[in-house]
C-alpha cells in the first residue's frame, strides 16, 4: 500500500518502520518538512514528505498525531473524500492519566465527523510506541495484539492487512463507535506502563480457553 502517516513522534516513527519493514511505501509528514526527513532518513524505505497536501498519492492515510491537532494536520494534508483514514489516537488529557472524550463520542468518531466522505477506522491505538517499534513477539510465544474497529468494511479490510502484515493479532472490535471502548482501554495500558510502573513493554489482549 501507499502510505502516508501524518505524525512524526514516537508512534508515526514506529508505524513508519514496521509498514516499510512489511514493504509498504511509506511517507511521512510532520509540523515541518525539515522534522518528517529527519524522521525518516531513519527508517529504510520512508520519505519525509510537507504535510499540505500530502494525502493525494496515498491509499491510506494514518493519523499519528496528538487528538487535537489529528483534524487540522487531515485538512491540511486534504483533500481526504474517499480515502481510508487509520486512527490511531487516543483523547488524553495532558497528565495523560485520563481522556477528554467518552460516553457518547470518541477521537475515531469526531474525525469521521469531520470527514465524512473519508471512510475511517481505529487501529494501533491500544498498543505503546515502543510495542510497535519492537514487533509483535511477546515473552513465551505470545504474539501481541491490535484492536481495530469501522463502520466502512474497506476501512476495517485495510486496517487488519495492515496489522496483519506488521505480524501483529488483529481483533475486529466490532463498528466504530466501539473506539469509545478502544480509547478507554488504550488509558488503562497506559495507567500499568506509566501510573502503576509496569514499562511500555505491554499490550491488552484477551484469552480463550478454546
Amino acid at each position: 500500500m501507499n502510505i502516508l502517516i501524518l505524525g512524526a513522534g514516537n508512534m508515526g516513527s514506529a508505524l513508519a518502520r514496521q509498514f516499510s519493514r512489511a514493504g509498504h511505501a511509506v511517507r511521512i509528514a510532520a509540523t515541518s518538512l525539515e522534522k518528517a526527513q529527519a524522521v525518516a532518513a531513519g527508517i529504510p524505505g520512508t520519505i519525509g514528505v510537507a504535510a499540505v497536501g500530502s494525502a493525494a498519492a496515498s491509499d491510506v492515510i494514518v493519523v499519528a498525531t496528538p487528538f487535537e491537532q489529528a483534524v487540522a494536520a487531515l485538512q491540511a494534508a486534504g483533500p481526504v473524500d474517499g480515502k481510508v483514514v487509520i486512527d490511531a489516537t487516543n483523547p488524553l488529557t495532558p497528565d495523560y492519566m485520563g481522556l477528554t472524550l467518552g460516553h457518547t463520542t470518541s477521537a475515531a468518531e469526531e474525525i469521521a465527523k469531520a470527514f465524512p466522505t473519508a471512510e475511517v477506522a481505529k487501529a494501533f491505538n491500544t498498543l505503546f510506541a515502543q510495542v510497535v517499534a519492537d514487533g509483535p513477539a511477546f515473552a513465551g510465544g505470545q504474539v501481541g495484539s491490535a484492536f481495530y474497529a469501522g463502520d466502512s468494511e474497506r476501512a476495517k479490510g485495510t486496517a487488519q492487512a495492515l496489522i496483519e502484515s506488521t505480524g501483529f493479532r488483529p481483533v475486529d472490535a466490532g463498528p466504530l463507535k466501539n473506539a469509545r471502548y478502544l480509547e478507554p482501554l488504550a488509558g488503562l495500558n497506559i495507567y500499568f506502563g506509566y501510573g502503576a510502573g509496569q514499562g511500555t513493554a505491554i499490550a491488552p489482549a484477551w484469552i480463550s480457553r478454546s
